[in-house]
């Protein structure tokens, strides 16, 4: 590995090995292999779902501060992370049932628990609430496509051919287009986890976000919803307000809330005020 990539990664390295190491390992069928979960903490369950190209590591800065009072449980997703690949699929319904059912086997099929999905993970996070029971107590949606509105252009750059610098430069490249507001927060952290998920990534979701999936899964969903964003979301700046009524239009009730000044990686982005929001949400709503 050329020198400057392997300090760009090995920098971060402790940090990560250290959150990494706090977890409680486990493993559910997945197609041919395992679908790979991770376990923090104690108390009711809140699920974390990441997003497309990504891994249980795009929710680095928010684990350890839910699980203060929460079971955090994050999966990497199939074919994502460390997990199998899924069997083919022309719809994310059935991957949304491989995780809901790796779910279930991990906290107990009749224990209520909180959802959160991120991107990719909000597609399956309201497929998996469109087939849930009373067990499922909230889903929030964050950075939410699918959702039948025209998604911003995002231009990205190929890694894997890259090298050194340039691999470092076309990833900081594809963190600003699409997951950061300010290029300026793309931290040594951010571009080891970039990397990482990059290596790993081999189900392809994007083709998923330009679809009315989200939309008309989450209209069957009987558990109380939110979406959040970051102000500066990639994919659904300057028009946040649009996704909002999109929502409505299928959940009248619907919670929505916008983080000032982050992008779409708001989770990561602006970690203080995402862990914040999302626990004063469920205080609130659910009387956490």
């Amino acid at each position: 590995m050329h020198d400057v990539l392997s300090r760009v990664v090995e920098a971060p390295a402790a940090s990560l090995a250290r959150i990494d190491g706090a977890a409680r390992r486990l493993g559910t069928p997945c197609g041919d292999g395992e679908m790979a979960w991770r376990v923090w903490g104690k108390g009711r369950p809140l699920v974390l779902l990441h997003g497309g190209s990504g891994s249980w590591r795009h929710w680095a800065r928010n684990v350890e501060a839910l699980a203060v009072d929460r079971m955090v449980v994050c999966p990497d997703l199939p074919g994502l992370g460390e997990s199998a690949m899924p069997p083919p699929a022309e719809s994310p319904a059935p991957v949304a049932a491989l995780v809901r059912q790796g779910l279930a086997a991990v906290i107990g099929a009749d224990t209520t628990y909180d959802l959160c999905g991120f991107s990719f993970g909000s597609l399956l996070a309201g497929h998996i609430a469109a087939e849930a029971g009373p067990e499922l107590r909230s889903v929030t949606l964050v950075g939410a496509g699918a959702l039948g509105l025209p998604r911003q252009i995002t231009p990205l750059v190929k890694v894997r051919s890259e090298v050194g610098e340039a691999r470092v430069a076309a990833h900081r490249h594809n963190l600003a287009s699409l997951m950061f507001a300010d290029p300026a927060a793309i931290d040594p952290l951010a571009l080891a986890i970039q990397e990482a998920n990059s290596v790993a990534a081999r189900f392809r979701s994007r083709g998923f976000a330009s679809t009315t999936s989200l939309k008309d899964a989450i209209a069957r969903c009987t558990a109380p919803v939110a979406l959040l964003y970051g102000e500066r979301d990639a994919i659904a700046w300057p028009e946040v307000e649009l996704r909002f009524a999109a929502l409505r239009e299928v959940q009248p009730t619907a919670w929505t809330g916008v983080i000032p000044g982050a992008g779409h990686w708001v989770a990561y982005e602006a970690a203080a005020s995402f862990n914040a929001l999302l626990a004063d949400m469920l205080r609130r709503r659910l009387g956490d």
